[in-house]
């Protein structure tokens, strides 16, 4: 019987507070999958705690992004012969315990890519205000282009295939890659869902988003949304759902 191969990735910039305990709840629950940290050039010891935790580091010779350290880490999962990959943060938000729970997905019914999702249980996760407002507006125009509702759709932990895994590690968006990948997803054809997973609140360090980056960033991605659709032939509206395979 082939033995199925996961790597995890989590992509970091300065997380040195909160790194080691990532990589040590990962290494819990999967103990012989390699993990490899992808560090955004951080300046502080993200880099050093993490490979003293048990990670394997791959370091970006530049500050160069989420999307760049995500594209990354999918190529090295790939060009290794994994057959499945999942992401999760370096803050420590993410339940690495979660983690079989979207493997069960992956491998018990033919989906190429499933979604931890903060919000399908009620109270689960609360956003701030200026953020629920972002991601309700992403809920609501990614509906239409992919077919479907998607609750979370900036989720930072997902799980792929090897299919979805061979098209992230060449064609990852760089910019807003979580929705960018949803859209990648669906101009592939490609089956996904999203499961109910937890979240904890941010413990140490503070999110790189402040309030102006939250504004330019949903305009940003609702440019791309719009762009990719077009660019991509995505249809938008009742004709997305026909013939897609993701519902």
């Amino acid at each position: 019987m082939k033995q199925v191969r996961v790597m995890v990735i989590v992509p970091a910039f300065n997380e040195e507070a909160a790194i080691g305990g990532v990589v040590r709840s990962v290494r819990r629950i999967l103990p012989g999958a390699p993990i490899f940290v992808i560090d955004d050039f951080s300046s502080d010891a993200t880099a050093r705690l993490a490979q003293e935790a048990g990670a394997k580091v791959v370091r970006l010779p530049a500050h160069r992004g989420l999307g760049e350290c995500l594209r990354t880490g999918y190529r090295l999962a790939y060009e290794a012969g994994c057959d499945y990959a999942i992401r999760l943060d370096g803050d420590g938000q993410h339940e690495a315990a979660d983690i079989p729970l979207m493997l069960e997905a992956l491998t018990s019914n033919g989906t190429d890519a499933v979604i931890g999702s903060r919000f399908l249980t009620p109270g689960n996760w609360e956003s701030p205000f200026a953020r629920a407002v972002g991601i309700a507006l992403f809920r609501r125009l990614l509906k239409p282009v992919l077919g479907k509702t998607v609750h979370d759709p900036t989720s930072g932990f997902i799980g792929v295939n090897r299919r979805a895994l061979e098209v992230f590690s060449r064609d990852l968006p760089l910019h807003y890659p979580e929705i960018g990948g949803l859209m990648m997803l669906k101009r592939n054809r490609f089956r996904f869902h999203e499961i109910s997973c937890r979240m904890h609140p941010r413990r140490t360090g503070c999110s790189s988003f402040t309030f102006t980056k939250s504004f330019h960033y949903t305009l940003h991605v609702l440019l791309g949304i719009f762009v990719n659709s077009v660019r991509f032939g995505i249809p938008i509206g009742p004709v997305a759902r026909h013939g897609f395979e993701g519902e």
